[in-house]
């Protein structure tokens, strides 16, 4: 019987990996900002109006409703967030806390007690009260060193 040789198979070439693209890192520099701009200071005074009119705008013709008051807190506190963000504070950074309780004629005390610079960091408080419920919200804004 004839043998039969097997023939040598060609290996495909080996392809030549692609050079990477190397892309330069970008350099950032520090801007050693320590207090803000006069004009970008966080304004108590401008940021009460919104805290106003954001608790006017949503709670007016509200009652009070255990169901929907996590709901009505986190709308109200996000609605003041992005209000807050559009008025050129720059590099701040804001918290916002918004509390409903029902009406009943009860008192309520609220504190807070912050570490921070009082050159630069500021906080608001406003409230907003109808006949079955009361909503008291504070913001305050922090400097981004």
């Amino acid at each position: 019987m004839a043998e039969v040789e097997a023939m040598p198979t060609a290996s495909p070439p080996k392809s030549q990996p692609e050079p990477a693209l190397v892309e330069e890192p970008v350099k950032v520099e520090n801007t050693y900002i320590i207090r803000p701009k006069y004009q970008n200071k966080f304004r108590p005074s401008a940021v009460k109006d919104v805290l106003t009119n954001c608790m006017a705008e949503q709670l007016s013709d509200k009652a009070y409703d255990i169901e929907d008051i996590p709901q009505w807190t986190k709308n109200i506190s996000d609605d003041i967030k992005k209000q807050l963000v559009t008025m050129g504070f720059d590099r701040y950074r804001y918290v916002v806390q918004v509390v409903i309780g029902e009406q009943r004629g009860q008192g309520v005390k609220m504190g807070c007690r912050c570490f921070w610079d009082s050159d630069t960091d500021n906080y608001t408080q406003s409230f907003f009260m109808n006949d079955s419920l009361f909503c008291v919200a504070a913001a305050f804004g922090v400097f981004y060193y």
